[in-house]
C-alpha cells in the first residue's frame, strides 16, 4: 500500500516505514505529524484518485530528527562584464518516517462552538426630562492627528533578502531592521514560504540586529564570509 501526499510543500510516494526527508518542520524531534492532503492512494487492488484530496484519508508519521542537507555552490559569471558572484547553500530539512497510512476515518474534528447564552430583556428605559426651549451647541470633538508611521528600512541589506521576499516581509509588518531581529528564523521561512526558490534564514535575525544597531562594518565583513560559502 502507498499513498502520493503533500508534505511542507513537496509531493512524495510513500509507503509504511518508509523514511522522508521534507522541508523544516515546526514539529519537535520525537512527536507525530499528520499529513491529511493525500492525492493518490493504492492498497493493491484500487486506486483512488482525490479531487484534489481524498476525503477522510491521511498519513501519519513520526518526526525523527531537524538536520541541514549537504552544501551547495551556486557560482554565477557574466562574461566580459567583471561579474562574478560565488554564494553555499544548505538546505533545512526534517527526517520523518511513516507509521501508518490511513484510507478512511482521519476527518479534523471540526471546534466545538461555545453556546450563545440566552439575551435578557433589556430594562425599560427611564423617560427623559422635558429638554429646555433653548440649548447650547456641544462644542465639536477635536481631531486626533494621525500617528506617524515607523520609517521603512531597506531589508535588501541583508544577504539572502531579494525585492519579492522584502516585500512579503512588509506585508506581513516586518518592515525595520529591529522588528527582524526580533523574529524566529522559523518564523521568516514561514512567511515567505510562497516566494519561490530555496531561503535559508537562519542568519537573517542576527545581521538585522547588526544593521539595527549601525554595525555596517561589521555586517559587511560576515555578509563578505556569507557570499563565499562560508555559511
Amino acid at each position: 500500500m502507498y499513498a502520493i501526499v503533500e508534505m511542507a510543500g513537496q509531493q512524495f510516494k510513500v509507503a509504511k516505514d518508509q523514511k522522508v526527508y521534507v522541508h523544516r518542520l515546526q514539529t519537535e524531534e520525537g512527536k507525530k505529524v499528520v499529513f491529511d492532503n493525500v492525492l493518490l492512494l493504492d492498497d493493491g487492488k484500487n486506486v483512488t484518485i482525490g479531487a484534489p484530496a481524498i476525503d477522510g484519508a491521511a498519513v501519519e508519521a513520526k518526526v525523527v530528527k531537524h538536520l541541514r542537507g549537504d552544501k551547495v555552490i551556486v557560482f554565477k559569471k557574466k562574461r566580459r562584464k567583471g561579474y562574478k558572484k560565488k554564494n553555499g547553500h544548505r538546505q533545512s530539512l526534517t527526517e520523518i518516517v511513516i507509521e501508518s497510512i490511513v484510507a478512511k476515518g482521519a476527518k479534523k474534528a471540526a471546534p466545538a462552538k461555545a453556546a450563545k447564552p440566552k439575551a435578557e430583556k433589556p430594562a425599560p428605559k427611564p423617560k427623559a426630562a422635558a429638554k429646555p426651549a433653548v440649548e447650547k451647541a456641544a462644542p465639536a470633538p477635536a481631531k486626533k492627528a494621525p500617528a506617524k508611521k515607523a520609517k521603512a528600512d531597506d531589508l535588501k541589506k541583508i544577504e539572502g533578502i531579494g525585492p519579492k521576499i522584502a516585500s512579503t516581509l512588509v506585508e506581513a509588518g516586518i518592515e525595520t531592521f529591529a522588528k527582524l531581529a526580533k523574529t524566529d528564523a522559523a518564523k521568516i521561512s514561514e512567511i515567505i514560504s510562497e516566494v519561490r526558490g530555496n531561503h535559508v534564514t537562519d542568519t537573517w535575525p542576527a545581521q538585522a540586529k547588526l544593521a539595527a544597531e549601525g554595525k555596517w562594518d561589521e555586517l559587511k565583513k560576515w555578509q563578505d564570509e556569507l557570499d563565499g560559502g562560508k555559511a
